[in-house]
């Protein structure tokens, strides 16, 4: 076996409010569709804003992380908690360098789990962990040490839903102490504390009411004085700040449950007390309002408290709060040093534009960076700059929020183009790091569209077509802005390639006019508003995204992203009735072949055109249902199809002696239902890098090699197979290296419907039982743990005979891997 490394990785994550959480150690853990992703942002665990890992247990989307937080302050944190859609929770722990194994799956509700969280009471060696999920039960379970997790009880809320909780151990006490946001505008605290049947179990000891609406966030820390501090916020667009003050019992009177605390003539606090009896002894607390922070426009989904800065000697808990909301702003506030008043410290995020907002934010280890994820899947990070005294925004992974359907390779190698069912194309290239090391980002995002992508191919390095599901295929052409950036970040000559690309007279960038589907181009020439970001539309209802142009020294955030990566939209193609399903085009970039959905003959067929100048050259007819594949051989002269009815078809391309009025391309040779060998739908198919072969995959789950018919002595003969191999489950997705190893054998690749890739080497031998030979068999944590919709390799080889290849999934992944040729 040989090993396989992932050099880039690329998700969006889930559209959730606690989806994202952020360790002592300074690595963030996220959902990612049905996987954990370990994520290293700019400036933290020698992270520079990538993915190490993805972690596959669960079998439904991950709906909230929660690093289980250690009562020791000079403790990091070495496991979380998982909770997902398919009904259970996972605690994961740290066993290496960002490795993390599955130590317990907590199975006890009826419904998706949507909130998790857990603490570690160090001197008790004692971890407890909550999971609350849609069948209204909240349940807490226990663990003393051996990762053998049971329920300790099971809390009921009838018809409602608990939104958030919260834990943290009373100071001086080890008591647990639990807090419950609930859609009934209340928060409930449970403590541990004796039961009557002589156990120690969580009961209510006080209900807060204040908001006006559904509580979404709670978090609590300590103050240094040893007061608890509770943060609420909901669906009121209000904050509120209770402090949790321990009582001494005989002193206070504990059976008065409501007491008014006098601070002048004219202001009265309110003052809850509560008590309970834990290991036979009484504890007293009282609670009051400290607080009510309104300055958000919008449902707020996130309340998070600064963790406390640890030194070798103390630990301080700063009193600052970071609240992150719908619209589309996280805002730190604290407490004014001379007054005591909470006021708004800082306030970062977008305003305006045409994204909805953000579903949760947090401090980073030391309070330094704060980081938000919001409805497109994408970080929002900010760092403080103590020059400037400002918050400036921060380079973020990135990555597609939904089902990633295609990808391509430019020709020359140098980026791959992806796109996916969030209706976005994007663009990942390797930039130079300032130690002089490769380090994959998305620079741009060429298509953000209406509709949802299904396809594309890389016509030449900057200009590409992609489908979606409508009937019209799209070409977009790089423009001169991105040509200057791409060349920047990733250490090319900008004269060779704008010499070589003759890109003198590209437009400077585009824009997306008010309600269309259209990337506008944008010439250095016209007036460019780089002093705001919006045009508004006469009735201030329909907005206008101007574009800026940007000289970049890093790679872009998120937010330039979507303002300034756009490219223009030179072409629109129509001709087929259905949804456009596949597309390619030829080695030359001169011929454009598309396919759509069909269920009928008159629907299967291939149109081909010039993209030159954008008009067909014919159609071609050979299948009676939807093409799912199309692949132009190496030399040009050959096109493959596959389709949904099992059947392949070989087109040849006329030769210079043709009339020209014949079809550029004709049938040569296909399979039809009697002569069929694959007994399901052909999913994919590739050429050999000599053409004289060409592969199919099948959801048989099985490869077939076939000879090339236009390269045979008797055409028909190529009906036969040459070989074939079996594997474990559907194939969804195949390439063949360009790069013939040394004894010209093909190294070919396979995606897998279960998520997996496997690679092969095949070569014609003279002992014909070793023809198929097994590289390696990528298991769903390197790989995908949903079906794999493309692989492709890079065209040419890197430095040292390295050989690249990129592939994409249902699960929202873009990875990228590399192989050594020379261990082969």
């Amino acid at each position: 076996m040989v090993d396989i490394e992932p050099i880039y990785i690329s998700c969006g994550c889930n559209r959730t409010p606690q989806c994202v959480d952020w360790s002592s150690s300074g690595n963030v853990c996220y959902g990612a569709c049905h996987a954990v992703v370990i994520y290293h942002p700019e400036g933290y665990a020698e992270g520079h804003g990538t993915i190490s890992h993805t972690l596959v247990k669960h079998t439904g989307r991950v709906n909230c992380v929660k690093w289980i937080r250690n009562t020791n302050a000079f403790a990091s944190d070495k496991c979380f908690v998982s909770g997902s859609v398919d009904k259970t929770a996972i605690v994961w722990k740290k066993c290496g360098v960002d490795q993390y194994d599955p130590v317990a799956v907590l199975d006890f509700h009826s419904g998706p789990i949507t909130t998790v969280n857990g603490i570690e009471i160090t001197n008790q060696n004692v971890t407890y962990i909550v999971t609350g999920a849609t069948d209204s039960q909240l349940m807490i379970w226990k663990d003393s040490g051996t990762n053998d997790f049971t329920p300790l009880q099971c809390l009921s809320f009838g018809t409602g839903f608990v939104l958030d909780v919260s834990l943290v151990c009373l100071p001086s006490t080890g008591i647990p102490l639990l807090a419950c946001g609930c859609d009934d505008h209340k928060i409930h605290l449970y403590s541990l504390q004796d039961d009557c049947k002589l156990f120690q179990l969580f009961n209510k000891v006080i209900s807060l009411q204040g908001h006006e609406d559904w509580v979404r966030a709670v978090d609590f820390c300590i103050e240094d004085n040893g007061d608890v501090m509770l943060a609420s916020a909901g669906q009121d667009y209000l904050i509120r700040i209770w402090r949790l003050s321990r009582r001494q019992a005989g002193i206070d009177d504990v059976n008065k449950s409501v007491q008014e605390l006098s601070i002048d003539e004219e202001i009265k606090i309110r003052e809850n007390t509560f008590s309970f009896i834990y290991k036979e002894k009484k504890h007293t607390f009282a609670v009051s309002l400290e607080s009510v922070l309104s300055g958000h426009e919008n449902w707020i989904y996130s309340i998070r408290w600064q963790p406390p800065v640890v030194t070798e000697t103390s630990s301080h808990q700063p009193m600052k709060l970071l609240s992150a909301s719908m619209d589309k702003t996280m805002i730190i506030w604290m407490p004014d040093p001379e007054s005591g008043v909470w006021i708004e410290q800082v306030r970062v995020g977008e305003v305006g534009g045409n994204t909805l907002g953000l579903y949760g934010g947090m401090f980073a280890p030391d309070g330094r960076s704060i980081i938000a994820h919001g409805y497109q899947g994408a970080f929002h990070q900010w760092s403080y700059n103590e020059s400037s005294n400002q918050w400036r925004p921060v380079v973020t992974g990135s990555g597609h929020f939904d089902e990633v359907e295609d990808l391509g390779w430019d020709t020359g190698g140098q980026f791959v183009v992806t796109v996916s069912k969030d209706q976005t194309t994007r663009l990942h290239a390797p930039t130079i790091h300032q130690q002089g090391k490769e380090i994959w980002y998305e620079i741009a995002r060429p298509q953000v569209h209406g509709y949802d992508l299904q396809c594309l191919t890389i016509i030449n390095r900057y200009k590409f077509a992609s489908g979606a599901d409508e009937k019209v295929i799209r070409a977009f052409e790089a423009p001169r802005n991105f040509i200057e950036n791409f060349c920047t970040l990733c250490g090319k000559d900008l004269k060779r390639e704008l010499q070589k690309e003759e890109a003198q007279n590209r437009p400077e960038g585009a824009s997306v006019p008010a309600l269309g589907l259209s990337n506008k181009a944008v010439f250095g020439g016209e007036k460019i508003s780089a002093d705001r970001e919006m045009q508004p539309h006469p009735n201030d209802q329909y907005p206008e995204v101007y574009f800026s142009p940007m000289t970049l020294t890093e790679p872009p955030t998120e937010e330039q992203l979507l303002q300034n990566t756009l490219w223009p939209e030179t072409q629109k193609l129509y001709g087929h009735g259905y949804e456009i399903f596949s597309l390619a085009s030829d080695p030359t970039g001169k011929i454009l072949a598309s396919s759509c959905k069909a269920a009928k003959a008159e629907f299967a067929g291939i149109i081909l055109w010039d993209t030159t100048n954008w008009i067909q050259l014919c159609t071609l007819s050979a299948h009676t249902l939807t093409v799912t594949q199309m692949a132009f051989s190496h030399c040009g002269n050959f096109l493959l199809s596959v389709s949904r009815d099992r059947t392949w078809a070989v087109y040849n391309k006329k030769s210079h002696d043709q009339p020209e009025s014949d079809p550029l391309f004709t049938k040569l040779l296909g399979t039809d239902k009697k002569s069929a060998v694959h007994s399901r739908i052909i999913w994919s198919c590739a050429w050999s890098p000599d053409s004289k072969n060409f592969y199919t995959a099948s959801r048989d789950k099985k490869i077939i090699v076939w000879q090339n018919p236009g390269l045979c002595e008797d055409p028909s003969s190529a009906l036969q197979p040459v070989d074939s191999v079996t594997l474990s489950d559907s194939v969804t997705a195949i390439d063949v290296s360009r790069n013939s190893l040394p004894d010209k054998r093909h190294l070919v690749a396979a995606g897998l419907d279960n998520g997996r890739i496997s690679l092969y080497t095949w070569g014609q031998t003279s002992n014909t039982s070793d023809k198929w030979q097994l590289v390696t068999e990528l298991d769903q944590g390197i790989s995908h743990h949903l079906t794999v919709k493309r692989i492709q390799f890079c065209p040419h080889l890197k430095d040292n005979n390295i050989q690249q290849f990129a592939s994409c999934s249902l699960d929202h992944c873009v990875k990228i891997y590399k192989i050594d040729y020379n261990k082969l």
